[in-house]
């Protein structure tokens, strides 16, 4: 399939689908239960339609965010995904090398150390996602390691105090490669350990033991804030009540995540969620968010109901699986260009200019 041939994100599934066997392709697709969750993300965007201006001057547009005071080329970035080297060798490595002038959030879970991902394009912007582990001496050490490196946030995910239920995990199992490990833990081999499948496969972790900690609470944010000076993020809050208890804690921001629809199915679709998080939250924080963006009208429909920046996840891995870091340029290409589009028919010359009002539910349509 020539390069010519992949003309959306959509065509990037499709390729990934068609080309990582079925270990690979069933931990990066596979939704908690039903998958009702997984597919509404994606299915929400349409219900929602744009109300366009016109006779305005959109010859040229400007693309260019703030996140956290770090200037971007564009309100895009990548959600941190575990075990990239199962799309390619590049693994996390060709991601970053590939992000443009955006935000990379990269996994506690990668396949590649934090350092090596940020010695492989010091000048990107990036945050380092993080699990509270129930030894707290070793997310220390990750948390002080994130700082060394050069990290300019924490990306505390929040929403997996225990992995989800997924059915094509259970009926395939998955397994790490022997080739491949999770650098940043020192695990060299996973590939055999499988015990306490359902806890660990998510990420090919060992087990109960080395997962996230269940007894995670509000008091862990203010330990993370005692041990480093870096700004945190709590990234799977859908509901407005968390949102407001993340304003009372001294976040600084918020990452709108249902986690891919792999954790508890039958939850909003993160755009459903957004507005009463942005309500909540006010002008306290800053709320980005993930989950189903696969065009740019689809992230000029996040912009317009408050998010600071989107992240896409999957649609990153299935340009590395096409060409490694070349694939991921031009996912992230398209969904630039396809957000310049979409700005300029609805009359956006910059950021700024995406409001609220650009944006309705179908229901005043499907009246008609």
């Amino acid at each position: 399939m020539s390069s010519d041939s992949l003309v959306c994100l959509k065509d990037f599934e499709k390729y990934a689908k068609e080309h990582l066997n079925r270990n690979s392709w069933g931990f990066f697709s596979a939704g908690a239960e039903g998958c009702q969750t997984l597919r509404d993300n994606e299915e929400a965007f349409r219900r929602l339609r744009l109300r366009p201006r016109f006779l305005r001057d959109v010859s040229v547009r400007d693309m260019s965010a703030t996140v956290l005071g770090q200037r971007v080329d564009m309100p895009i970035g990548i959600s941190p995904t575990a075990n990239q080297g199962l799309a390619s060798s590049q693994g996390e490595i060709g991601t970053a090398k590939a992000q443009f002038q955006t935000c990379m959030i990269c996994s506690t879970y990668s396949n590649f150390t934090m350092e090596d991902i940020m010695n492989s394009s010091p000048d990107g912007l990036k945050w380092f996602q993080l699990y509270v582990r129930p030894d707290r001496e070793t997310t220390a050490g990750l948390v002080r390691r994130a700082e060394r490196a050069g990290y300019k946030a924490l990306v505390l995910t929040v929403d997996l105090p225990i992995v989800g239920r997924r059915y094509p995990d259970l009926r395939h199992g998955f397994s790490m490669p022997p080739h491949l490990r999770v650098a940043n833990l020192g695990n060299a081999d996973l590939s055999q350990n499988k015990k306490d499948r359902n806890e660990a496969l998510d990420y090919g972790m060992g087990g109960p033991d080395q997962s996230s900690d269940r007894a995670l609470s509000w008091k862990d944010v203010a330990w993370l804030r005692s041990i480093c000076s870096l700004p945190i993020i709590l990234k799977g809050i859908l509901t407005a009540e968390d949102a407001r208890l993340a304003v009372q804690h001294g976040v600084d921001g918020i990452l709108v995540s249902n986690h891919g629809g792999r954790q508890l199915d039958g939850v909003p679709a993160t755009i459903e969620a957004l507005p009463e998080i942005v309500q909540a939250a006010g002008d306290k924080l800053e709320v980005y968010m993930d989950g189903g963006v696969r065009t740019g009208t689809d992230v000029l429909k996040a912009l317009a109901l408050g998010a600071r920046a989107v992240f896409i996840g999957r649609p990153a891995v299935w340009g590395l699986c096409y060409k490694g870091q070349e694939g991921v340029a031009k996912v992230l290409s398209i969904l630039k260009e396809e957000l310049s589009l979409a700005m300029a028919l609805s009359g956006c010359r910059s950021i700024a200019d995406i409001t609220p009002d650009l944006v309705v539910r179908d229901s005043p349509y499907s009246r008609l």
